[in-house]
């Protein structure tokens, strides 16, 4: 008798693998796992024995899309946001306005760690790998310290973005999942920020000389500026209101984005040369379009009862030593799919157990230069870095991220 269920493990395991081998096969992410995801619950809907089964599908089939729609419409909020900034040159602007013209290579990165640890939180972490990668090729560095910086960009971009819901998808999820309060959430930047530092110790061994800064400064229009700020006030009103209020982030970022349509249309001068709904269609869909293709192939998997093994693990180890390797599997599987699975597998944790949980995720994908979409960026855009040359601080990143993770750990004690 025919079995739906291996043939749907195997399309998930094929979409996996064009994931890790995308550099491989020359296959966007996107188009593999959109195609894989779509695919496998058309077989569902060919292949249900009944109306009743079909039913039950399509409820399914309901709850995901629900599920992606309020992931995909703050998403594209946040990232027309940061887009709109990072064309008219406001993010390069205070880059070059925090750090000074001539410092010296140990204080630069530490610098760098701080500044990629703070922006990553408040947009995105490939904005915040690609605006680190512009500084560094601009030093012309010798390689082995090209690539002590850009380590520390990796793992403090990823380490950034996890106690914000703006900062990390993973985060994010887990946040409207209704796992952890976003003010807990907040908390996490205590550890993740120490190890950061401590990374740095580790990383400036070597850095002994002095560069300059070519500092490349935009004209600051009064609809940029107002727009900064906007950014900013949106991301303080999420927080808050959700907060104070339980209004859904993805209703205030929205709120924001419309708020900022409108004052690009009474402020902007040039709204004819450049209109601010552009601004929509050069936001990085294939990324959309690979957490769609992402949830719904996890979707379709917890519609089968596929996700037990991960549960499995949580029986067989308490909490904290599962969550610690499920951020060194983040490192080898993209940490999306990885935190759908789990949080499809109905898994029971207490609140502190899910921090420890969204740090190893966030984090634990900077283990790898595969591990992360910031470390994928960086190696497109810095030359000298591969898969070997960061492999050589492996040790450093481990150690950094098993004292992170104690770190959370110690702190989701005092979390009920």
């Amino acid at each position: 008798m025919f079995s739906l269920e291996p043939v749907l493990v195997l399309l998930a395991i094929l979409a996996l693998l064009g994931v890790i081998f995308e550099e491989v096969i020359h296959v966007n992410k996107a188009k593999v796992t959109l195609f894989f995801g779509t695919l496998s619950w058309m077989l569902l809907f060919v292949f249900s024995k009944d109306a009743t089964e079909t039913s039950a599908i399509s409820a399914g089939l309901a709850e995901s899309i629900a599920e992606i729609a309020g992931l995909w419409l703050f998403l594209v909020s946040a990232m027309t946001f940061v887009a709109y900034l990072n064309k008219k040159g406001m993010i390069e602007n205070v880059v070059y306005l925090i750090m000074p013209k001539q410092v010296s290579e140990r204080k630069l990165l530490f610098l760098t760690g701080l500044f990629c640890f703070i922006f990553s939180s408040l947009a995105d972490n490939i904005t915040a790998t690609l605006v680190s990668c512009s500084l560094i090729l601009s030093l012309d560095l010798e390689l082995k310290k090209r690539i002590q910086f850009i380590t520390l960009v990796v793992f403090a971009v990823n380490s950034g973005g996890v106690s914000l819901i703006t900062g990390d998808v993973t985060t994010l999820m887990i946040f409207l999942a209704d796992k952890v309060e976003i003010l807990t959430l907040l908390t996490l930047a205590v550890p993740a920020s120490i190890t950061v530092f401590i990374l740095a110790v580790f990383l400036s061994r070597g850095l002994t000389g002095t560069v300059t800064l070519n500092a490349s400064s935009h004209r600051v229009r009064p609809v940029d500026a107002v727009i900064s700020v906007l950014f900013l006030l949106t991301i303080i009103a999420t927080i808050s209101g959700n907060a104070l209020f339980s209004i859904p982030p993805v209703l205030t970022f929205l709120f924001g984005l419309s708020i900022m349509f409108l004052v690009s249309r009474f402020m902007s001068t040039d709204s004819d040369l450049d209109p601010i709904l552009e601004y929509i269609r050069v936001i990085e869909f294939e990324t959309l379009l690979f957490f769609l293709g992402i949830l719904l192939l996890v979707g379709m998997l917890k519609e089968i009862h596929a996700l037990q093994s991960l549960v499995d693990i949580y029986e067989v180890l308490p909490p904290v030593a599962a969550n610690y390797l499920m951020g060194i599997f983040s490192a080898i599987i993209d940490n999306v799919p990885l935190t759908a699975a789990l949080l499809k597998s109905g898994i029971e944790m207490s609140p502190g157990e899910w921090m420890g949980l969204t740090y190893a995720v966030g984090v634990g994908g900077s283990l790898l230069v595969i591990g992360s979409a910031a470390g994928i960026v960086a190696m497109s855009k810095i030359p000298g870095l591969t898969f070997a040359t960061y492999m050589r601080y492996l040790g450093h990143l481990l150690l950094a991220y098993t004292l992170g993770y104690a770190g959370v750990f110690m702190l989701g004690r005092f979390i009920h």
